[in-house]
């Protein structure tokens, strides 16, 4: 700009022309629009063909983010055993980021206690066993005794009916006599028939007690041994093998070999990684953009260079308030990813971009008055 306004002095002194201080600030204002002029020229709005040409021609309306899961996994916890909730050892464990097959080992428990209560049990089992075969045969042996008294009894009262028949042609006290004993001896077949039926109830009642005992000693020795089954936990289908963390002093630490832990406790996750999807929150301004059965793609953030594509599977029908405010709503979307790579795990972040839809061409009048 200085450089123009004295070449400008100069060709005034070359014609002749006197610059006063009024004449110099005005040519310095002309050498200072005349610079401005390229510049202006370089900023004028372009023209409609260029600015299509430089609009955004990215296909994706709207980009969301969420969490990757699996879609099938399941947690391994501390079995629940019959009886006292006492803790369990670990004494194997398979290592973190194993590629298990179904039906394989996981994690294994100390099983001497199981065990020991297994035999216990089944002691007391054969003990009770014992006992009901000794009540039998004491029973059997009483039974005989019974039943040969009240035959003894049948007998008398057969003899005593005889020696009745006789009172006709014997004295009247012989005769009393044959009655009175008559009487006695139906008397006491009575008492022995009702004393038969009475001890062989309470016999019955006593081999039931034992019965009793016999069925829970059963139950006992069969949850015994069924908590020593549960002492060696297997893989219910394939998957990767994830550590759960437990609390001790003070710190959360992975669960390893040699820990104590109490029964519902989990210890370790199994994923499927061949299905995983995305579980995303959509803005309510934003829900109209997404659709179940959508084809979209889904990247990771801690892989920029990974990149799926997916399926929305799912959409709430009803939004969740926001945490931090109530007048915010989002709606839950699940994203299925095709596919699968080493990288991509469970709980790493994921953005979701959901393609622009075609607009569709609004109806002519004509075609509108026609349509109604």
């Amino acid at each position: 700009m200085l450089r123009g306004s004295r070449a400008h002095a100069r060709w005034c002194r070359r014609v002749g022309i006197t610059l006063t201080p009024r004449l110099r600030s005005s040519a310095a204002i002309c050498a200072c629009l005349i610079a401005l002029v390229p510049l202006v020229a370089c900023s004028t709005p372009p023209s409609d063909a260029s600015e299509a040409a430089t609009a955004d021609t990215s296909t994706y309306a709207l980009r969301i983010t969420g969490t990757v899961e699996a879609v099938q996994s399941t947690a391994i916890s501390v079995p629940r055993l019959q009886g006292p909730m006492t803790p369990l050892l670990i004494v194997r464990l398979v290592k973190a980021g194993t590629q298990v097959q179904a039906g394989d080992p996981l994690v294994e428990f100390d099983r001497q206690q199981q065990e020991r209560d297994a035999f216990d049990r089944r002691a007391e089992l054969i003990n009770i066993t014992g006992e009901i075969e000794k009540k039998k045969a004491e029973q059997a042996a009483a039974e005989a005794k019974d039943l040969t008294e009240l035959k003894a009894a049948e007998h008398d009262v057969a003899r005593a009916a005889l020696e009745v028949r006789k009172n006709e042609l014997i004295a009247s006290i012989d005769a009393e006599k044959n009655t009175l004993a008559l009487e006695q001896a139906r008397a006491r077949h009575a008492q022995l028939d009702t004393t038969y039926k009475l001890k062989r109830t309470a016999a019955e009642a006593d081999l039931r007690i034992l019965e009793i005992r016999q069925a829970r000693a059963e139950r006992a020795l069969s949850y015994a041994e069924g908590n020593a089954t549960l002492m060696l936990t297997h893989a219910p289908f394939s998957g990767l093998v994830v550590m759960k963390r437990m609390y001790r002093n003070g710190q959360f630490v992975e669960v390893a070999e040699g820990d104590e832990v109490r029964p519902g406790t989990p210890v370790i996750d199994i994923v499927d990684t061949s299905r995983m999807r995305v579980r995303a929150k959509v803005n309510q301004a934003d829900v109209a953009m997404v659709r179940e059965g959508q084809r979209v793609k889904v990247g990771l953030d801690g892989f920029p260079d990974l990149v799926f594509d997916g399926t929305v599977e799912l959409l709430a029908p009803l939004a969740s308030a926001s945490q931090l405010s109530q007048s915010v709503r989002t709606f839950a979307a699940v994203i299925t990813i095709d596919g699968t790579h080493p990288q991509l795990l469970p709980d790493l972040t994921a953005w979701v971009d959901v393609p622009a839809e075609p607009q569709q061409p609004a109806a002519s009048p004509a075609a509108a008055t026609r349509n109604r």
